[in-house]
């Protein structure tokens, strides 16, 4: 009688594992909700399209009025990106500051960062609008000009306060207080080893941050800061407490109110914000993943997916040809 052969561990055998009828595990509460969701986002689009209260044709008739545009381009992106360039610039000063072996410097950038966090933005740019009242409708600075004579010049800040620049001013000194806080984690977030190794090769501390630090930091100082652009494109509509006229929010609420059409007009201003909103989080997104090169595991490298295609590729050729050697 013939006994059966066993297996050895580690040794190869001819045979081969039968097929493997592999049923998909069923969830029929997943097709439930996104039948439910799928029901309730239809209903909310046929509500907002059929509304008359909408008005769809002045929405987008007050969208294409000039002083509207001129608004979303000179007020609100001329905002967004002047503050947001103030706000970087001064966060990472902050940050630096903040980690500075001087006590007078990090108690000095944390009593600045507890400030302008601890001030709703509506409320600084209210005392902002109101600085030429509360300053008697001036400011005096002194400049030293060419000829070496003492100079006064008189700043109308009444009349600055509803200009771009305080805006710029407003929004950039508040935005700086978070910036800093972002800058600093993704600072900390380097390993002290690359510090070390920089000075043990004679890098000042300035050409280790710029240098080592910073670039390896930007991988998490990215995304928040593209989360701060989107959330400061949108703290724009804000400006109204200057007031500052040359804004597309402003603009677009005047029309509605002197239309009674306030409905068609914020939904102007609505597909503004969400359309750009859109365009900023591909550009975010895309940053992401220009700096997060090699530090995602779950995203394989060019190298990665051109060998994981080459594998895939053998496998099916050793399917389709058993005992094949291509």
């Amino acid at each position: 009688m013939t006994q059966p052969e066993t297996a050895v561990p580690g040794q190869a055998t001819d045979e081969r594992p039968g097929t493997i009828h592999a049923v998909p595990l069923r969830r029929p509460g997943r097709v439930v909700a996104g039948a439910v969701m799928l029901l309730i986002g239809i209903w909310i689009i046929y509500q907002i399209i059929t509304n008359p209260a909408f008005d769809w044709a002045f929405t987008f008739e007050a969208m294409n009025q000039t002083q509207v545009i001129r608004g979303f381009v000179t007020g609100t992106l001329v905002a967004t990106v002047g503050a947001m360039i103030l706000g970087v610039v001064l966060g990472v000063v902050l940050a630096v500051m903040r980690m500075s072996d001087n006590p007078i410097l990090r108690w000095s950038a944390g009593i600045y960062v507890w400030f302008f966090r601890a001030i709703p933005r509506y409320v600084l740019l209210m005392i902002l609008g109101a600085a030429g009242a509360f300053a008697l409708g001036g400011l005096s600075v002194g400049i030293w000009p060419v000829d070496g004579t003492w100079q006064v010049v008189k700043v109308d800040l009444n009349r600055f306060s509803t200009t771009i620049w305080m805006a710029i001013i407003g929004l950039g000194l508040s935005e700086a207080a978070y910036m800093a806080e972002i800058a600093r984690s993704g600072i900390l977030s380097v390993d002290r080893g690359q510090w070390e190794a920089a000075r043990a090769i004679g890098m000042s501390n300035g050409q280790t941050m710029r240098r080592i630090v910073l670039p390896q930091a930007m991988r998490v100082i990215v995304p928040p800061t593209g989360n701060e652009t989107i959330a400061m494109f949108k703290d724009t509509s804000l400006l109204s407490a200057l007031p500052l006229a040359n804004e597309m929010f402003f603009q677009l609420r005047g029309i509605g109110t002197a239309t009674y059409n306030l409905i068609p007009s914020y939904m102007a201003a609505t597909l503004y914000y969400i359309i750009t909103a859109t365009i900023l989080g591909f550009g975010q997104s895309w940053l992401e993943r220009r700096f997060g090169r090699g530090y995602n595991p779950t995203e394989p490298s060019a190298n990665g997916r051109r060998r994981a295609k080459a594998d895939a590729k053998t496998a099916r050729t050793a399917i389709m040809f058993p005992g094949s050697d291509h």
